[in-house]
């Protein structure tokens, strides 16, 4: 459980102060704007990508549904400059399911294979795609082999980002009051089907549907943080501001906590979270004037 007294001194820091700041337990970097997340999300994969062909072995990773910004400058980079993904293996990390564990409609706004065929595959050039046998999506019934497949060889890199909560994937706190779990299960825990946090909901409804809830699937079938944080490296980034700024304070000063999975981050040897200032900045930290009794020191 996270100390309020800690939690006040790590969002009274200023953005400008955060990447260089001594007591990071994770890397950190803050660009301006979304689109230059974008840009720097995407040139790192692609010459990830690019380096993994130079030495003529295969590149494995697992990739989100966002932020969107890097759709567009990936799609850019691998066309303009060549970069074959035809020896590329990617793993959809999660998916949206409703409340019978179903997948959604097709054009549902959540569905994210939808998503990822339209914005991620759908740009490339035919003669540089992902072939479709190396497109490996999350549904109910293809998590055994999605596992299966994953533990195959390692993976090069995972890219995210992350909730309200610091969820990554949809490995989100658990909130259940008879079914607590340790940062060591939360650490170990694998690929699954479950039904995701009230606190989920409501932010997702927020920022997707003017606050209507009743609209935001209400489960979703994940990797777990054990797979995604296999990966030789974890690049996570997030543009999308005010609901993300606690959990990136959290990640980036406390100690390991099941109640913000981000700050699991820390114990991996190559693992960098990025934001744009908007994200990175803090009410707290902006009002300095605010006063909470018994916590201000």
């Amino acid at each position: 459980m996270i100390n309020k007294k800690d939690l006040y001194k790590w969002c009274s820091i200023k953005a400008d102060d955060l990447p260089n700041h001594p007591e990071l337990k994770t890397p950190f970097r803050m660009t301006e704007t979304s689109e230059q997340i974008g840009e720097l999300m995407a040139r790192e994969f692609a010459d990830d990508i690019r380096l993994a062909n130079d030495e003529n072995r295969q590149y494995r990773a697992i990739v989100p549904c966002g932020p969107k910004a890097w759709y567009a400058p990936f799609t850019r980079i691998i066309n303009e400059e060549n970069i074959s993904l035809r020896n590329v293996t990617v793993f959809h990390m999660d998916e949206c399911l409703d409340w019978e564990g179903r997948e959604l409609a097709e054009n549902d706004p959540y569905n994210f294979k939808t998503f990822m065929n339209r914005y991620f595959y759908g740009g490339i050039r035919k003669e540089l795609e992902v072939p479709f046998d190396n497109r490996f999506f999350l549904t109910p019934s293809s998590m055994e082999e999605v596992r299966i497949r994953i533990w195959e060889a390692p993976i090069d890199i995972t890219l995210g980002g992350w909730g309200q909560d610091g969820h990554i994937a949809y490995n989100q706190s658990r909130r259940h009051p008879f079914s607590a779990i340790t940062a060591d299960e939360l650490r170990h825990s694998s690929i699954r089907i479950q039904e995701n946090n009230l606190d989920t909901i409501i932010a997702l409804g927020q920022r997707s549907f003017g606050a209507a809830y009743q609209f935001v699937p209400p489960m979703s079938v994940t990797l777990g943080i054990k797979e995604c944080l296999s990966a030789k490296k974890v690049r996570i980034f997030s543009d999308t501001g005010t609901w993300k700024q606690t959990a990136l304070r959290v990640g980036l000063f406390s100690e390991v906590d099941a109640e913000y999975p981000l700050t699991l981050l820390q114990e991996h040897n190559d693992a960098v979270i990025t934001a744009t200032y908007e994200t990175a900045s803090h009410p707290i930290s902006e009002n300095p004037d605010w006063e909470f009794k018994g916590i201000n020191v």
